[in-house]
């Protein structure tokens, strides 16, 4: 596994939802905050997003692509004035044939797809975390082209009497949140304004011993890591990997090594029935008690407690 597919894997739980907005004249609709990641695809049309707290209204466009990674709750309108006005989404929805999950309005003056990712946010990565409030990722003539695809790809599947749609759509949503998080990374890495923040997180992978060091950990972190192998897997020397790592990533090597292997440990428990013993060894941890003991004193709570309660909800 990579950096950016284990930051997402962590934190991504269940299957998500999505619902087409088809409207026309004057209209807005208030999508209240969320506890995972809301995103929408401007599929036809044009309107704003207006997040709360006052930030900054966007101007959205056909092609256009957005997320919302902590679940900032906003408003979505024909114009970025009165927000008083809005109207509840769920409110809003209508079912109707021939979509997938509900479509709203009644005519065809814009269209989106809008929907919600369901994230665990006990233990985000940082990558994560640092994403801003609203990600705005424009329609431009030769930028993500991954992305593109991928949102023509949902254009052309937005109808659940095709063969294997039920199927395709949900993976192309997830396929969807990659691409968007690779796209801000990328923009950010180059200046370009998506979301009014540069991250850190871009930096740290494009610094190439610090991407070798953590492309190792993520690929094996049950491996006996030490610092003097992890500086020979870079290529440099202790002291010059540490220096690095920790200036970039915000914690030393080893520390990091830590925290990532508790984090596994946790969406291990989460998602599999995986007994403990398998557990440690997949984690990097000699026996289960040493896992026990070492997760315990980073969650409060044992790893069988743990289990059961997000099992429990």
């Amino acid at each position: 596994m990579d950096v950016v597919s284990d930051a997402i894997s962590a934190v991504r739980i269940g299957q998500p939802s999505s619902n087409r907005l088809q409207v026309e004249g004057s209209w807005s609709t208030r999508l209240a905050p969320y506890g995972g990641a809301g995103f929408h695809v401007v599929l036809a049309g044009g309107c704003w997003l207006v997040p709360d707290g006052g930030g900054a209204a966007v101007t959205l466009g056909a092609g256009d692509v957005v997320l919302l990674p902590h679940g900032t709750g906003h408003v979505l309108a024909d114009a970025p004035g009165d927000t008083a006005r809005a109207v509840p989404f769920e409110e809003m929805r209508r079912p109707a044939g021939g979509g997938v999950g509900s479509e709203v309005g009644g005519g065809r003056g814009v269209e989106l797809l809008c929907g919600k990712y369901r994230l665990d946010r006990s233990r985000v990565h940082p990558l994560m975390a640092e994403l801003p409030e609203v990600v705005h990722l424009p329609n431009r003539v030769g930028a993500h082209p991954e992305l593109r695809a991928a949102v023509d790809l949902l254009a052309r599947e937005l109808d659940e009497r095709r063969p294997g749609s039920c199927l395709a759509l949900p993976s192309l949503l997830d396929l969807l949140l990659i691409y968007m998080v690779r796209a801000w990374m990328s923009d950010a890495a180059t200046g370009v304004e998506a979301g009014g923040a540069t991250g850190v997180w871009p930096a740290v992978l494009s610094d190439p011993v610090t991407t070798v060091a953590l492309r190792a950990l993520h690929s094996d972190p049950a491996a006996p890591w030490t610092n003097d192998r992890l500086a020979a897997e870079a290529g440099v020397s202790r002291a010059t990997l540490a220096r690095r790592f920790t200036a970039l990533v915000g914690r030393p090597p080893m520390a990091y090594l830590t925290w990532w292997r508790l984090t596994r440990t946790a969406a291990l428990l989460r998602d599999t029935d995986v007994p403990l013993a398998s557990v440690a060894r997949e984690t990097g941890y000699s026996t289960p008690y040493a896992l026990s003991h070492a997760f315990s004193r980073e969650f409060g709570v044992t790893p069988g407690r743990y289990r059961a309660g997000v099992r429990g909800g």
